[in-house]
């Protein structure tokens, strides 16, 4: 079992965060979920580029660290949709500055991008 010290052990709470959000994709199901509830083809819709193997184990994963819950409404057709508990919704509004800052730096960010890339 895991206790507060070991998740704060280097004074702050980052590890735990980065846990929950580690994964190229986590971040940004939990940027469009803040919107309010999202079936799985409109995630995938909204994040191009990821598969739909990565997208599932990730938002398995997400349901797992009870950051948003699945609510399957057995119906036929099926019928699932995606949301963020409490504990997610706080997540999600932690990662808007990133996004913010992401926004403000993004012709920096292209410009290092693209040295980085030609060096390769």
């Amino acid at each position: 079992m895991t206790t507060t010290s070991e998740i704060c052990d280097t004074g702050c709470g980052l590890n735990a965060t980065l846990r929950i959000i580690s994964g190229k994709w986590k971040p940004l199901v939990l940027f469009f979920l803040r919107d309010g509830p999202k079936r799985y083809g409109e995630l995938k819709r909204l994040i191009p580029g990821v598969s739909d193997k990565v997208l599932i184990q990730q938002l398995k994963d997400l349901e797992a660290d009870q950051v948003l819950a699945r609510t399957d409404y057995r119906e036929v057709p099926p019928r699932v949709d995606y949301t963020l508990t409490p504990l997610g919704r706080s997540l999600a509004e932690a990662i808007i500055p990133l996004c913010t800052w992401g926004t403000e730096n993004a012709a920096a960010m292209a410009s290092i991008f693209a040295k980085r890339d030609a060096l390769a």
